[in-house]
């Protein structure tokens, strides 16, 4: 059974920075691509960014050039460092691997003046 465990969400203010960390069990991680999802009150949720086993990353229109998606393979963790964060950012993010149907708990983004 694959579990996700995410981590590092908070409140920061506008033009502020975060690190996401999700850490993975119960699966061979470094073969499976990673992705970053997010859901804020009263949307549905949405990929933001995902990671490739080869490495190849790719992100939603709306944080490309902000956001960078990463992975530790020997660590199984993959991250998502989050700058210059705006308002509409705000969601509860959450990660998962290709092919599974779990969830995690996710981590809460509040940005906030």
């Amino acid at each position: 059974q694959v579990q996700f465990v995410e981590s590092g969400g908070g409140l920061v203010q506008p033009g502020g920075s975060l690190r996401l960390s999700c850490a993975v069990s119960g699966s061979i991680f470094s073969i499976y691509a990673m992705t970053w999802y997010r859901q804020a009150p009263g949307k549905q949720r949405e990929a933001v960014a995902t990671i490739f086993s080869t490495g190849t990353t790719t992100y939603a229109d709306s944080v490309k050039g902000r956001f960078t998606i990463s992975r530790d393979n020997p660590k199984k963790t993959a991250y998502l460092q989050m700058n210059n964060l705006k308002p509409e950012d705000t969601a509860v993010y959450y990660c998962k691997s290709q092919g599974s149907s779990n969830w995690g708990q996710g981590t809460q983004v509040t940005v906030s003046s």
